[in-house]
C-alpha cells in the first residue's frame, strides 16, 4: 500500500476535480461537428478552465506557493511552487484524441517532491514524492511502477515529442519510435514499464517535472539530450534545460549515444 501524504492527497484531489471538467468538455467535443474540431477555440477555453481550477485548489494546499503553467509563467526565483501542465495533448483533445493529461509537481529547492500525473478519460492516475516510490491508483491497492527491463535498443518502444529532433532520435535509437502528442503521458508510461523511453527536446519544466519524478520514483534515469556520460545524472540541468531522455539503467547509455550522434 501506497504512502500518500496530506500535501500528496491534497494535489491528487486538485487535478481530479479540474479533470471532470475537462472530461465534461471533451465529452462535449466529441459530439460536436467536425469542422468544429479544427477550431481550438473550444479547447482554449477548456485549458483556460483547467488552469484556473488548479490555480484555486492548489493555492489552497501550501500559502504562498505560487502555481505556474507549462510555457506561460516564469519560474519563481525562490524555487518553491507549483508547476502545473493543464492540459498536455492539446491539439489531440481537440481533435476529440483521448490521449491528453493534466499534471501538478510541487517544487522545493527547485527539485521536484511530488507529483500527480492524471489521463481523465482513461481514469488513469499516477502519483509519486521524493523517496517513497511511484505508483499507479488502483481501485483497492495501488500499484507500485517499475521502469520496463528492456535491454535491446533496437526493439524498444521508444517515444518522443513532436520536434523534428526528439523524433530524429527516437528513429536513431530504435525502429518503433513512437508520437503520442503527449509528453507528460509518454513519461509516465515510461515509469509504469509501458514504453521503454522517451526523448522530449524543447519542452518546458512544467511539462517534464512530473513525469520525471514518476520516472526517477520507478527506478528509472533521466538525461539532458546530448549528454553521453550517463554515470551520474544532474536532473536539475536537465529539466530546466527542456530537452531531455528518460529510460532505464541497461538502455540509457545506447539512447545517449545514438541520439548525440
Amino acid at each position: 500500500m501506497a504512502y500518500i501524504s496530506p500535501t500528496l492527497n491534497l494535489m491528487i484531489g486538485a487535478v481530479k476535480k479540474a479533470a471532470a471538467a475537462l472530461g465534461r468538455d471533451f465529452n462535449e467535443l466529441e459530439h460536436l461537428q467536425n469542422s468544429v474540431h479544427a477550431d481550438n477555440s473550444f479547447a482554449q477555453r477548456s485549458y483556460e478552465k483547467v488552469q484556473k481550477i488548479l490555480r484555486e485548489e492548489l493555492s489552497k494546499v501550501k500559502a504562498g506557493y505560487p502555481v505556474v503553467c507549462a510555457a506561460q509563467d516564469a519560474l519563481p526565483a525562490g524555487g518553491k511552487f507549483f508547476a502545473v501542465c493543464p492540459l498536455d495533448g492539446f491539439v489531440n483533445f481537440a481533435h476529440g484524441n483521448a490521449a491528453f493529461a493534466i499534471s501538478a509537481t510541487l517544487v522545493e529547492d527547485n527539485s521536484a517532491t511530488a507529483a500527480v500525473v492524471y489521463s481523465p478519460i482513461n481514469d488513469e492516475l499516477f502519483f509519486a514524492e521524493k523517496g517513497s516510490g511511484a505508483f499507479k491508483e488502483g481501485f483497492r491497492n495501488h500499484e507500485r511502477l517499475r521502469v520496463a527491463a528492456a535491454k535491446n535498443a533496437d526493439k524498444a518502444l521508444v517515444a518522443a515529442n513532436a520536434d523534428e529532433r526528439a523524433i530524429k532520435g527516437a528513429s536513431a535509437v530504435s525502429a518503433n519510435p513512437r508520437i503520442s502528442g503527449t509528453t507528460v503521458l509518454d513519461l509516465a508510461y515510461v515509469a509504469a514499464g509501458k514504453i521503454d523511453a522517451a526523448v522530449a527536446v524543447k519542452s518546458d519544466f512544467c511539462t517534464l517535472s512530473a513525469g520525471a519524478l514518476l520516472v526517477k520514483e520507478a527506478g528509472g534515469y533521466i538525461f539532458a539530450v546530448g549528454e553521453t556520460d550517463t554515470r551520474s545524472e544532474n536532473l536539475q540541468k536537465a529539466l530546466f534545460g527542456g530537452s531531455i531522455f528518460a529510460t532505464n539503467e541497461a538502455l540509457k547509455q545506447k539512447i545517449a549515444d545514438a541520439i548525440a550522434k
